[in-house]
């Protein structure tokens, strides 16, 4: 049975083609765009491709070894496709993209020529250029365990095992008050320790800004309200009543771990770890020699 990358070199043989490009977008909330730059727009794998959206691509750079592909796709901000908006409030970074060469004639007839993720995109004069990373972009990250005393796994991750959607760990609420899209005063959240949330998520559950999370900096709490500071503003506009989801903060401290969440099984730090001034110890009759510190 031929592939369909084996029909489509069938049809580039014959030395008369009906190629053009495709590519989809899809984002870290699910939602997925078809873009081509065919002056007909078409169909494949339950993705709609739109012609005239304004997205190209320049020359694709590809390597064998472990040097990072790159390649642009270069755009016409629009409110029907990809907008200023979107862009601002984050909802491309990382972003998957896949592209095809395509007969337009008979989409069954296409092969993969690039898969990677959105990296820097630049945008002004109602366009955008976006760089695209390739796959073996992630090969040039570190990797492996970490040799230190706090924790290196992220609170809820296949490392941590923590269960965060439990009671008392996260909290559903509304905005109440918000300020400069970083500080938010709730009157009605009371029912937690002091820094409880310290080091967690704010998720927005609704409203323009639905899906964007924020690190949480500060957990303050008085007789008249709960303050939690985000290290950086949202960026998008959040009003009064979108319902937002907040997660319970981790230091990563053995303490923590054991205390906080009951989890000191998982804790993937190294606790004991004796301190750089312990390769200077020696021998000696008085005073004991514990791994601390000699001062």
């Amino acid at each position: 049975m031929m592939t369909q990358s084996n029909k489509l070199v069938e049809h580039l043989a014959t030395g008369l083609t009906t190629v053009c490009r495709a590519w989809a977008v899809i984002r870290k909330d699910g939602r997925t765009l078809g873009f081509t730059d065919h002056d007909i727009g078409f169909q494949f794998d339950n993705i709609v491709f739109k012609a005239d959206t304004g997205l190209t691509a320049s020359a694709l750079q590809q390597t064998t070894g472990l040097a990072v592909d790159n390649s642009e796709a270069l755009g016409v901000l629009s409110d029907v496709s990809i907008n200023d908006e979107d862009i601002e409030a984050g909802r491309y970074d990382s972003a998957e993209v896949v592209s095809w060469l395509v007969n337009w004639q008979d989409v069954n007839q296409r092969m993969l020529q690039f898969r990677g993720t959105i990296g820097e995109i630049r945008r002004g004069s109602g366009a955008f250029r976006a760089e695209l990373r390739g796959l073996t972009e992630a090969l040039n990250q570190p990797q492996g365990r970490i040799f230190q005393k706090a924790c290196s796994a992220v609170l809820g991750d296949a490392q941590c095992k923590f269960k965060l959607n439990q009671p008392g760990y996260v909290h559903e609420t509304a905005v109440e008050i918000i300020e400069d899209a970083r500080i938010f005063r709730f009157t009605d959240l009371k029912g937690f320790d002091l820094n409880w949330f310290e080091r967690g998520r704010l998720t927005v559950m609704s409203g323009d800004a639905v899906g964007l999370i924020g690190l949480i900096k500060n957990d303050r709490l008085s007789d008249e309200e709960r303050l939690i500071e985000l290290w950086e503003p949202l960026r998008a506009t959040i009003a009064t009543g979108d319902m937002v989801k907040i997660e319970a903060g981790c230091d990563r401290r053995v303490e923590t771990c054991r205390l906080k969440f009951n989890n000191f099984l998982n804790y993937q730090g190294f606790p004991d770890i004796p301190g750089e001034d312990w390769l200077m110890t020696f021998p000696s009759q008085s005073g004991t020699n514990n791994g601390g510190s000699l001062r």
